[in-house]
C-alpha cells in the first residue's frame, strides 16, 4: 500500500522519460543550430514530437500538483516552489541573452511552469471543473497565436509582440490547459494519495530505477543539459573545421 509522503514511481519514471526525449530533441535541435546537420526541425514529425514531450511534462505537473494537495500541501509550499522554478527559468533568460541576444528565452518552459504552479493552487479543490476551464484556454490560446500586438507586457499570458521571435516560448495561453488535464487526472488516478489502479509499489527493474533516478532529478538535468550538449557540439565543430 502507497503511504501518503512515499513517491509515485511511476510519476517519476514518465518525468524521466519526458527528460530523456527533451534531451533527444534538443541535441538534434543543436545539431540544426549549430549546422552540424541539415533538416528541418519544424516540420510536421519534429513538431509532434516537440509536442508529445512538454505535453507529458507539464500533465505530470498538474497530477503532482493535485498530489500535494491531497497530502496537505499549502499556498505557501506551491508558492516557494513556484518561485523557485521561476528564478531558474530567469536564470536562463539571463544566459541566453547573453551568449544570444536574438531568440533570446524570455518566457520559456521553466518561466511557465514556476508561474502556473502558483496559480494552480485555486484550480485543486476541483475536478471535472478544470475540464470546462481548460476548453476557453485552449481555444484563446490558439486564437492567440495567430494575431499580434503593439506592446509586449503581456507576454507571458500570450499576447505576442510584432515581430516577436524566441527560441522557447510557452504561454499561459493555451498551455495552463495542459496543467489543468493533469489535475483532473491527479484527482482521478490517485484519490486521497493512493493509487486508483493496481501497480507495484518499489519497481525491480534496474533500467526502471534509473529512469526514475532522472525523473527525479528533473529540474537539475533540465538546467544542464544544454550546456553540455552544446559545449560537445561546439568541440565537435571545431574539430571538423580544423581537419
Amino acid at each position: 500500500m502507497q503511504t501518503i509522503n512515499k513517491r509515485f514511481w511511476e510519476i517519476d519514471f514518465l518525468r524521466g522519460i519526458a527528460i530523456i526525449l527533451m534531451i533527444c530533441f534538443h541535441i538534434a535541435y543543436d545539431l540544426k543550430y549549430f549546422e552540424l546537420l541539415n533538416f528541418d526541425i519544424n516540420s510536421t514529425p519534429w513538431t509532434i514530437f516537440r509536442i508529445s514531450i512538454f505535453s507529458l511534462f507539464f500533465l505530470l505537473v498538474g497530477i503532482s500538483l493535485s498530489i500535494g494537495k491531497e497530502r496537505g500541501k499549502q499556498f505557501k509550499n506551491y508558492f516557494k516552489r513556484g518561485l523557485k522554478v521561476f528564478f531558474w527559468g530567469m536564470i536562463i533568460t539571463l544566459v541566453s541573452y547573453i551568449f544570444m541576444r536574438q531568440g533570446f528565452v524570455f518566457f520559456g518552459v521553466l518561466h511557465f511552469i514556476g508561474l502556473s504552479i502558483i496559480l494552480a493552487y485555486p484550480f485543486l479543490r476541483f475536478t471535472y471543473l478544470n475540464l470546462l476551464f481548460a476548453v476557453p484556454i485552449i481555444v484563446l490560446g490558439f486564437y492567440l497565436f495567430s494575431i499580434s500586438f503593439d506592446f509586449q507586457w503581456l507576454l507571458w499570458i500570450g499576447l505576442k509582440p510584432n515581430g516577436f521571435y524566441t527560441v522557447d516560448y510557452f504561454p499561459l495561453l493555451p498551455y495552463f490547459s495542459i496543467i489543468l488535464i493533469g489535475i483532473f487526472l491527479g484527482k482521478k488516478l490517485y484519490p486521497n494519495t493512493m493509487r486508483a489502479f493496481k501497480l507495484k509499489d518499489s519497481p525491480t527493474s534496474v533500467f526502471v530505477k534509473f529512469i526514475d533516478f532522472l525523473g527525479k532529478k528533473s529540474l537539475v538535468i533540465y538546467l544542464i543539459h544544454q550546456p553540455v550538449i552544446i559545449g560537445v557540439l561546439l568541440g565537435v565543430k571545431y574539430l571538423l573545421t580544423t581537419q
